[in-house]
């Protein structure tokens, strides 16, 4: 599976604008003191949070601007139309180049499964990221072998094979190989660019440095006069269809109530995925462990994922027409745009942190909160605030179990340290007491003076020795003005030269 993604430009949050007008310099955090464990309990104890309708309730003004937020989110069907234009001709030809490529046949019957947020209609602010899933046929039966809770796996084959996957095994002849495949997967994607031409000749797609623990192969599309800035970002990700889940998920995720019992089980009739992915090595492993790890391989539910936010109603009437319609997508897209901007503000501190903590914190919610009565688009500032609650909740306990593998904690100590929990717990509480500063739209650019800025006789014997007579500091004067004024002062000095001329030959006389 290859998966392709665009990212956007990282907005500035409006509290950091205004502290800092220079935006070349490190931008301030909102001012967010972590709190003790002592204090913390004794805060908690005096400060009881609202409950979201008794917030809303209460301030009218964040209503009002939760639901402007949203509709800045939404991305032009301009912006769109172009990004998916050129995306889907990728796509297409890179597919055909597969298809008829002799170097490896079992590429030659992969098919492209769109994944992500722009597939599921949540991508935020601009259409600039892309995910798409490679999916490659084994006709092998295989052995999964869990290296965690059920996240990661070592594929086998049952027995040794001479199909085209044997190109791709370890030196035991039955372990597939990640690195391998992935490996592979850069070389194609190298080979079919070099005779692949963008339909607009302004643009060109370069392939990224490949991350250690990346699953994709990332290209980025470039303007080459933009001195090769990144337009448009895509993950490639080669991915394995296997029929059967393994143990660890094979109960379906708990969504009975949400979707109905026969759509679990129509989920738990899907395929399921695994992609080349590393897993991070912790300390005290024994060599096999080392080794299994290199070549690990991660469980996938993104299409499913997908199919979620497409049915994603109690009922099936949900969101077909303007008196259905839900706010279910209208949330998740404000809470990773939170995510977005916390990160943007305290990248040390949530480094760890990513949209799909917010995305799984959000199904979570979805099977607790399941009928539509309860995300109604009316209610959309009280519906956010819920989630906000819950994936704060999730945090202050330490625990948020994987949708589709609850043994799995995405929030447990070795995948997410302590401190950076205890940081966003506060900084959520923070927002939520300020009234969510961050989703507020960045303050516009101050207004250039109407007159020539004046410098006084001690301000230019400071600038002068400090700039050694550089002209750089003089306030900024008008091109069309300095044009009009050369003339005038050209002829004043020769009116002057004139007149002291003419007094000369007078006092002679």
């Amino acid at each position: 599976m290859f998966i392709l993604r665009v990212v956007s430009p990282i907005v500035k949050s409006n509290r950091t604008m205004q502290k800092n007008g220079d935006a070349n310099k490190k931008e301030s955090p909102p001012n967010v003191t972590p709190v003790r464990p002592v204090q913390r309990a004794q805060q908690e104890q005096s400060e009881k949070p609202l409950d979201p309708e008794q917030l809303i309730l209460n301030s009218p003004q964040l209503a009002d601007q939760i639901k402007s937020t949203v509709n800045d989110l939404k991305i032009r069907q301009e912006d769109r139309s172009w990004a998916a234009d050129l995306v889907n001709d990728f796509r297409e030809n890179l597919l055909k180049f597969l298809r008829s490529s002799t170097d490896q046949p079992i590429f030659q019957s992969a098919d492209f499964l769109n994944t992500g947020s722009y597939f599921e209609k949540v991508k935020i602010s601009s259409p600039n990221e892309f995910d798409m899933m490679l999916t490659l046929q084994v006709s092998t039966r295989l052995n999964l072998t869990p290296l965690d809770d059920g996240l990661f796996y070592r594929i086998d084959l049952t027995r040794p094979t001479r199909t085209p996957i044997q190109a791709f095994l370890m030196e035991d002849e039955l372990t597939l190989s990640s690195s391998r495949i992935l490996g592979e997967m850069y070389r194609l994607v190298r080979k079919f660019l070099k005779t692949y031409k963008v339909p607009n000749d302004c643009y060109h797609w370069e392939v990224n440095k490949k991350k250690p623990y990346s699953p994709a192969v990332t290209l980025s599309l470039c303007k080459p006069e933009n001195g090769s800035d990144e337009l448009i970002s895509v993950d490639v990700v080669p991915a394995l269809e296997v029929q059967s889940w393994p143990n660890a998920v094979r109960g379906g995720p708990n969504v009975e109530n949400w979707l109905g019992k026969k759509a679990r089980q129509e989920i738990r009739s899907l395929p399921c995925y695994f992609v080349p992915k590393r897993r991070k090595l912790a300390r005290n492993l024994s060599e096999e462990a080392k080794s299994d790890a290199k070549e690990s391989w991660r469980i996938s539910f993104s299409h499913i994922e997908k199919r979620f936010m497409a049915a994603h109603g109690n009922k099936k009437t949900c969101c077909e027409s303007k008196s259905t319609k839900c706010c279910r997508k209208q949330c998740l897209m404000l809470l990773k745009l939170l995510i977005e901007r916390l990160k943007h503000c305290f990248p040390k501190e949530l480094d760890a942190l990513c949209s799909y903590h917010g995305k799984t914190a959000f199904f979570h919610t979805l099977s607790a909160r399941y009928s539509d009565s309860q995300w109604a688009k009316k209610d959309l500032p009280i519906c956010f605030i819920h989630l906000v609650d819950a994936f704060e909740d999730h945090a202050h306990r330490g625990v948020l179990p994987h949708f589709f593998v609850p043994q799995c904690n995405l929030f447990s100590p070795d995948a997410f340290p302590r401190k950076a929990l205890t940081f966003l717990v506060d900084v959520l509480k923070e927002q939520k007491k300020e009234g969510l500063p961050l989703l507020k739209p960045p303050a516009p650019a101050p207004a250039p003076p109407l007159k020539p800025e004046t410098v006084s006789a001690e301000t230019f014997a400071e600038l002068a020795a400090e700039n050694s007579f550089s002209p750089s500091w003089f306030p900024s004067v008008d091109s069309s003005f300095i044009t009009k004024i050369i003339p005038v002062l050209m002829l004043v000095f020769l009116a002057v030269l004139f007149h002291v001329a003419l007094k000369g030959n007078q006092d002679r006389h």
